[in-house]
C-alpha cells in the first residue's frame, strides 16, 4: 500500500480509501465486515461513509452503513487503526426524511452526535458536508444555472464556527467538503484565511474518473495551490469502467440493474469511450478496472481514491490497482481517448 498525508495534518492515509455506501442494501453486515477485514489486511487504513448511506437513501435503511461500521469497531476494537470519514446530508428531496434544517448549528451538532453513537467512536477524523445546501450544480449537473427562488443565505462562517467548536470538543479532528464547486471551495478557504480561529477544510470529495475529468477544469488548480486533497469518488463510474456493461449486458445485482435511475454513466458517448478504454487496457495487458483506478491514483491532486465493491473479487481487483504503474505510452493513449470523447458523463 502507498500512503500520503491529509493536507495540513500529520495524518497518514492509504492512497486507496474503502467506500461503504452499498452496505446495508446491496451488501449485508457480514459482507461489510469481511470487506473491512480484507482491506485492513491489505494496508488500507482509511474508511469513508455518510449518515445518508446506504444508497439509494430510504427511511427504513437510514444510517445502516454507519451502524455496520460501528459494530465492526465494537467487535474488534480496531478504531485506533482507522482514519474515518463521514458526512452530514445536505438538503434535497431525497434527504428530507433526515432533516430540513440544512447546515444550521443545531443540525451539524445533531448529525455529529448521531454518527458518533452509531459508529461506536468518540471522534471522527474527517467530517464532511455531503453536498452544498445552496442551489448549485452538483450530482451530475454540468453547468450552473442560477435559481432565483433559492433563499439560501451565505453561512460559510457559521458552518465553520460550528465545526471549530466540535474540533475543540474533540468530536471531530478535521473538516472536509464534498460535491463542491470552485466558488464554494474558495469561499470556505478564504473564510478560514480571514478568520484565523476557523478551521481550514483539508479535503474535497468529488467525482473523478476516466469518464468524468471535470475536476481538472478548475478545482485541480485550487487543490494543488491551496493544498486541499481530492478524495476521488466514483473512480469506476458506478462500475461502468469495469467493462461489465459493454455489449448491452446488465449483470444481476449490478447497480444499474437494481437502480435504473443511476444511469449517469450509461449514455451513448460514455459507452463508446468505455469501449475504447477497455481496448486500450487489453492492449497493455491490464483489466479496465485496474487501469481506470491506477489513473486516478496517479493524479497529483488526488489524496485518496474511494473504491466500492459488492463482491470480494471486485474488492481484491480494485485494491490490486495500487501496484499498477501506467507508462507514458499508456497515458498518451488515455489522453488521446479523452481528447476525442472528453467527459462523456458528468
Amino acid at each position: 500500500m502507498i500512503y500520503t498525508k491529509l493536507p495540513h495534518t500529520d495524518i497518514e492515509v492509504s492512497k486507496i480509501c474503502l467506500g461503504t455506501m452499498t452496505w446495508g442494501n446491496q451488501n449485508t453486515e457480514a459482507e461489510g465486515h469481511e470487506q473491512m477485514d480484507y482491506a485492513v489486511e491489505q494496508g488500507i487504513n482509511f474508511f469513508d461513509t455518510a449518515e445518508l448511506y446506504p444508497i439509494p437513501a430510504h427511511p427504513d435503511r437510514y444510517a445502516h452503513t454507519e451502524k455496520i461500521i460501528g459494530n465492526w469497531f465494537k467487535k474488534n476494537g480496531r478504531r485506533d487503526q482507522i482514519i474515518l470519514g463521514t458526512k452530514i446530508a445536505g438538503n434535497d428531496e431525497f434527504s428530507k426524511f433526515i432533516r430540513t434544517t440544512g447546515f444550521s448549528r443545531e443540525s451539524i451538532i445533531s448529525a455529529v452526535e448521531g454518527s458518533l453513537e452509531r459508529l461506536h467512536t468518540e471522534y471522527i477524523d474527517v467530517y464532511q458536508l455531503h453536498w452544498p445546501e445552496r442551489s448549485t450544480n452538483y450530482f451530475g449537473q454540468r453547468g450552473y444555472k442560477h435559481d432565483v427562488s433559492d433563499h439560501w443565505e451565505d453561512n460559510f462562517h457559521q458552518v465553520l464556527e460550528t465545526l471549530r467548536d466540535l474540533i475543540r470538543e474533540g468530536k471531530i479532528r478535521h473538516a472536509g467538503i464534498s460535491n463542491e464547486t470552485p466558488w464554494g471551495t474558495m469561499r470556505f478557504l478564504e473564510e478560514s484565511k480571514v478568520h484565523a480561529s476557523l478551521p481550514r477544510v483539508v479535503t474535497i470529495q468529488n467525482p473523478y474518473s476516466l469518464l468524468n475529468r471535470l475536476f481538472e477544469t478548475g478545482l485541480s488548480e485550487i487543490s494543488i495551490r491551496e493544498h486541499i486533497g481530492l478524495l476521488a469518488y466514483s473512480p469506476m463510474a458506478f462500475g461502468v469502467l469495469s467493462g461489465k456493461y459493454l455489449g448491452g449486458k446488465l449483470p444481476d445485482r449490478s447497480r444499474m440493474a437494481l437502480f435504473p435511475n443511476y444511469n449517469r454513466y450509461g449514455g451513448e458517448k460514455a459507452t463508446k469511450a468505455t469501449q475504447k478504454y477497455f481496448d486500450l487496457a487489453q492492449k497493455h495487458g491490464l483489466s479496465l478496472a485496474q487501469m481506470a483506478l491506477a489513473f486516478v491514483i496517479s493524479r497529483p491532486f488526488v489524496t485518496s481514491t474511494l473504491i466500492g465493491a459488492t463482491t470480494m473479487n471486485q474488492l481484491k481487483e480494485d485494491i490490486g490497482s495500487i501496484d499498477v504503474n501506467l507508462n507514458d505510452g499508456l497515458l498518451k493513449g488515455i489522453n488521446a481517448i479523452h481528447n476525442e470523447i472528453p467527459n462523456p458523463s458528468p
